[in-house]
This record gives structure tokens, C-alpha cells and sequence, in this order.
């Protein structure tokens, strides 16, 4: 963990447990108020509803920092955080203090590097499951599974994995400020759960671009292999198999001599198999051509999971509180 950025000692009160912070901290009251800030969603109790934010939130109180946490949900639930941006390893943030100047907060984590992050795809693409649930703008629980196989977890296990900063003048990591950003941050991930993918350095586009190829068995979307083994129409290679000599793996996009892509999906298991006439196969239409694998297990999804993904209206129909509004009744009918 990297100690703050520090600015000299004009800032919030004074920090729990610091007997010699009374004399820097002496002359500052409460935080200013803001108009416009985020506000968390939640008004009181936990902060987030998804698996993801909860578990990421796990970490932030497994620092055992008491008051400063209670404080951070205080900044939060005021509007005193006036920006927050996710970018691939860093998360940035303004956060109102006492002072007329707003405190600079600074988080990082490190990326995943892009050969791990291609072994992760090819997981997720070999099961129709996660690029379904991927697709649908939700996040299996069984993803943090994948990460962990690939011996990566996707979410940091302690303090030591996070760099933290506050340009504030409070020497404990995290102070309420940064607490104040974790708790804002974890709702970012209830909003949309790729802010998470995002700042482990591989966005909701580029992912999902990814699966769609990986499925259909090229790196490139714009020649696509089906799982029989076929290309489109620009493409040069025909059916595999024994009779035509051509391999039985996906080839990667059209151009001789590229590097192929091992098969992911059904085209693991359907690539080597004959061709059979239709007349012949008839009676076994129905049937799979070989045993299926053990289905992943179902989630329970939110109803209001099309509202995560859509974002807040435009002010002019109701901004945020029709959102809340909205989420509400969905959560009401799902129970019915």
C-alpha cells in the first residue's frame, strides 16, 4: 500500500486514534455542502445489492478501520463526492471536504496483462452460459471462479493489493475520503457491473467482441467460422473432415498461413465429427451428437436488470428519481 499524496496539514477533523492531530485539524468543522454531488443510493444500512459490489466491499471492511468507515457512508449518502472515473487500473475522484478545495482521491489497481486476459476469454467463451449471462449485462457468480483458475482473482484479496491517495491531510489509508469513494464505487459496479471488468483493464466492448468471436471460432469478427467447420462465403476453407484433408480446428479469419485459434464452444466437440447425410440421421435429429456436459448452475437475476443496463432518464422525464421509482415497482412485481 503507497501512503497519500499529502498537502500541508489544512483539512477535515482531526483523524481517530492521532493525539498530536489536534492542533493541525483544530480549526476545521464539518465538510461543506454540496449541491449536485453523487449520492449513494442507498439511504441507510449496507451499501450494494449485487454479489459484486458486496464482495468488493468485503475488502474495504475487512480493514477494520471503524468510525472512518461510518464516515466514508456519511460523505457518501451527502453528495460529497463531486466526480468519480473508472479507468483501466485506476479509479480518480473529488471528494468535498471542509476546505474550499475538494480532495483528490486516487485508487489503483493493477490491470490483468492481455495473455491472461486472453485465457480468460477462451474460458468464457468454451460455455454458452457466461457469454449469455455476459451478453445480458449480468456477471455469473461463477466468474470469479474462472479468474481464480487462471490465477488471477478478480477481486483484491487485502489493502496490499490497492494503492491508495488523498491529497487530504489524514496519514491513515483509507481515510473517509477514500472510504467515501469505495462505497460510491461499489454502486458504480451495482449500475453496471463491467466498471469492474473495466478497471481490471478490459472494457464491456472489447469483451464482448472477444466472446462473439471466440464463439463463433475466429479472432475476427468479420469472419466468422460456424461450428461445422465452414466460413462464409469470402472465406476459403470448406467443411473439415477425413475427406477433405483440411484441419479439423478452427482456422483463424481467411488469409493463408494464419495462426489457427483452438476452438472454443461447441465447435470443441462438434469439429471432428463426420458429416452425416440428413437422410441418414433422420431418426437421431433431436438427440445430441454427444453427451451433453453438466449444465452451470442458474442464478437468480434481478428484475430490475434491464434498468442497470439502461442507466438514469434524461431529466426531462424524470432524471434518477423516476429510475428509483421505476426499480421499485419492478422489484414489487417480481415478488408477485
Amino acid at each position: 500500500m503507497t501512503g497519500p499524496d499529502r498537502t500541508p496539514p489544512t483539512g477535515d477533523p482531526a483523524p481517530d486514534g492521532d493525539p498530536g492531530a489536534a492542533g493541525r485539524f483544530a480549526d476545521f468543522g464539518p465538510p461543506r455542502r454540496v449541491d449536485g454531488g453523487l449520492k449513494a443510493r442507498s439511504t441507510r444500512g449496507a451499501i450494494g445489492v449485487s454479489w459484486w459490489s458486496l464482495r468488493f466491499l468485503e475488502v474495504l471492511e475487512s480493514f477494520a478501520l471503524g468510525t472512518r468507515l461510518t464516515r466514508g457512508r456519511s460523505y457518501a449518502r451527502r453528495g460529497q463526492v463531486l466526480r468519480l472515473d473508472v479507468t483501466p487500473g485506476r479509479v480518480e475522484a473529488t471528494v468535498q471536504g471542509s476546505r474550499a478545495e475538494p480532495y483528490r482521491v486516487r485508487i489503483e489497481l493493477p490491470v490483468f496483462p492481455a495473455a491472461l486476459w486472453e485465457r480468460v476469454e477462451r474460458d468464457l467463451a468454451a460455455q454458452a452460459f457466461f457469454s449469455a449471462r455476459l451478453l445480458a449485462g449480468d456477471l455469473p457468480a461463477e466468474l470469479e471462479e474462472v479468474f481464480a483458475d487462471a490465477g488471477a482473482p478478480l477481486f483484491p484479496s487485502g489493502v496490499a493489493e490497492l494503492t491508495q491517495r488523498c491529497s487530504c491531510p489524514d496519514f491513515a489509508v483509507p481515510c473517509k475520503h477514500l472510504a467515501a469513494t469505495f462505497y460510491l464505487l461499489a454502486e458504480a459496479f451495482d449500475a453496471d457491473p463491467f466498471q469492474l471488468l473495466h478497471w481490471r483493464g478490459r472494457g464491456r466492448v472489447e469483451l464482448l467482441d472477444r466472446l462473439r468471436a471466440l464463439r463463433a471460432g475466429t479472432t475476427d469478427p468479420a469472419g466468422a467460422t460456424d461450428p461445422a467447420g465452414e466460413t462464409d462465403p469470402a472465406g476459403t476453407p470448406g467443411p473439415s473432415g477425413p475427406d477433405t484433408g483440411a484441419p479439423d480446428a478452427p482456422v483463424a479469419g481467411s488469409t493463408p498461413g494464419a495462426e489457427p485459434v483452438p476452438a472454443a464452444g461447441a465447435a470443441r466437440v462438434l469439429a471432428g465429427l463426420p458429416a452425416i447425410p440428413l437422410d441418414e440421421a433422420v431418426d437421431r435429429f433431436w438427440l445430441p451428437p454427444v453427451p451433453l456436459p453438466d449444465r452451470p448452475p442458474t442464478l437468480a437475476t434481478g428484475p430490475e436488470l434491464l434498468l442497470r443496463q439502461l442507466g438514469a432518464p434524461a431529466p426531462a422525464i424524470g432524471g434518477p428519481g423516476l429510475l428509483e421509482r421505476l426499480r421499485r415497482a419492478y422489484r414489487t412485481f417480481g415478488r408477485s
